[in-house]
């Protein structure tokens, strides 16, 4: 795939979905971004780089954690996503986040600038992960560390089908290798060959619940990485599309509800 056309894609694809976001997906994505939040251990008065920040489900307690005294500059592709965390942060009073429209691929900030640097399940979407990764590296101080987390194997994750649902109706060219930082050792791996050492990579069981069929649907489509391809169906097309996902994730039914299963890996490294 093109690589400017995945981030074309990537950007207003997250515009759309932008709206959605936290009610369909806080409380699922909690367990991997506490988690790497964890193996981060921000201290007070420490500088801190968020990538692909989204709405700020890690940049505002990354802030939390290292006070007025750090700061946390936090980037995303996506101009409504830099909007809706700027107007957070600035109705919480956080004048040390600085939020800007950044590529990952190429972050437009100076090297070795801080101690720590954040990536919470955005890597899938780098058309080039290894030079997403290179970049957090060459921003961090010697000593600093990165967190990272990414979602995990294609077979632990109940709700992958929503990909080749949506490709059967529309050339979504979402992210064609989505899982493949979450198989095997690739994400350790990656971590190693952009530069970091002491490498250390855990894999997180999760379910994602969901009250009804709707709110599955909202998370699978208008809230996540298809939203692009969605806006573009008709009505028609998007109860073939959202009949099709529910029996796919008809096994993980309980009630009225769905407890999806899922899987994140959480790696940190060190610059070597």
């Amino acid at each position: 795939m093109d690589a400017r056309l995945q981030r074309r894609v990537q950007r207003y694809g997250w515009d759309k979905a932008a709206a959605h976001y936290e009610r369909f997906w806080a409380r699922q994505l909690a367990p991997a971004q506490r988690r790497l939040l964890e193996l981060a251990a921000l201290a007070p008065g420490e500088r801190v780089l968020d990538v692909a920040c989204g709405t700020g489900l890690v940049t505002l307690p990354a802030a939390e954690a290292v006070g007025p005294g750090g700061a946390v500059v936090a980037t995303d592709i996506s101009d409504e996503m830099v909007r809706r965390l700027r107007d957070r942060a600035a109705a919480r009073g956080l004048s040390h986040v600085t939020v800007e429209r950044i590529d990952a691929e190429r972050l437009e900030l100076p090297d070795a600038s801080f101690d720590a640097a954040l990536c919470a399940l955005g890597l899938m979407y780098v058309p080039d992960p290894l030079q997403g990764l290179q970049e957090l590296r060459r921003a961090l101080r010697p000593g600093g560390r990165a967190a990272v987390a990414v979602w995990g194997a294609r077979d632990q994750c109940g709700w992958a089908e929503v990909f080749s649902i949506v490709d059967r109706r529309v050339a979504s060219e979402v992210c064609p290798l989505f899982f493949q930082l979450g198989t095997g050792e690739a994400l350790a791996l990656n971590l190693e060959a952009a530069g970091f050492g002491d490498v250390v990579v855990e894999r997180i069981a999760t379910v994602l619940e969901y009250g009804s069929g709707a709110d599955a649907c909202g998370a699978a489509f208008a809230g996540g990485p298809v939203a692009l391809a969605y806006a573009r169906f008709d009505e028609r097309t998007r109860e073939e599309a959202h009949g099709e996902y529910l029996a796919s994730v008809a096994p993980y039914r309980r009630g009225d509800g769905y407890a999806i299963p899922g899987e994140f890996v959480v790696g940190m490294g060190r610059p070597c």
